[in-house]
């Protein structure tokens, strides 16, 4: 195979890969694209790219290809022409298979960002847990619609409690010797109760300040 064979070759095997890239870089979703957009796909010694898309490599390959002809038109040294073609044969692999793999690497980056949530999620719900509310729903802690009905409802009892705790301390000074003692434990309980709804709400005002607090503008 003489010279121009050889670069005549090399031309058609990138207006193949070229097709191939643009072909995939078309049926690329926007969300496959944010998927890979930190993702190097190469040797930063092979191709200065990152991210879902291809087709930029072909610019690249296609400066390779044009150097190897000037240096086969000035008649370089066998070694540095050498050099050029196992360099572009390199990134054609590279390429070919970064055209076949980029599936993989969707799934291994959804396996990745699934798993972060995971651990996200364990970790909210530990510290709700140990935050000694872990009754309260965890969806409920990343919706402020439902944040503030919480809040309510919990106001709502407590006003409730303190009403029902009102009406039992009345009713202590008329009750019979025999019944004052349960009465006295249960208006103890319905405190315990109303301080636990208490804490509740405070805790929950605290998760509200905290989602809203990168929502807050500040003046220039």
């Amino acid at each position: 195979m003489n010279t121009q064979q050889l670069v005549s070759m090399l031309k058609q095997q990138l207006a193949k890969l070229e097709q191939d890239a643009l072909i995939h870089d078309q049926n690329l979703a926007p969300s496959q694209r944010q998927s890979l957009q930190e993702i190097e796909r190469f040797n930063s010694q092979l191709f200065a790219q990152q991210g879902a898309q291809l087709s930029p490599c072909i610019t690249q390959l296609r400066q390779d290809i044009k150097q190897l002809e000037k240096q086969l038109y000035l008649k370089l040294g066998g070694n540095v022409i050498q050099l050029s073609c196992d360099r572009i044969q390199d990134r054609f692999s590279a390429l070919r298979r970064a055209l076949l793999t980029t599936h993989i690497n969707l799934k291994s980056e959804q396996q990745r960002k699934a798993s972060n949530r995971a651990r996200y999620a364990k970790k909210q719900q530990q510290a709700i847990q140990d935050s000694g509310f872990g009754w309260i729903a965890s969806n409920v802690m990343q919706n402020s619609h439902q944040l503030y009905a919480e809040l309510n409802k919990h106001l709502n009892w407590a006003k409730k409690i303190e009403q029902k705790i009102q009406q039992m301390e009345a009713s202590l000074e008329f009750c019979h010797s025999d019944d004052k003692i349960k009465l006295q434990n249960d208006i103890l309980s319905m405190h315990r109760r109303l301080g636990k709804c208490k804490q509740a709400t405070s805790y929950i005002e605290e998760r509200i300040q905290l989602f809203e607090r990168p929502r807050q503008s500040y003046p220039r």
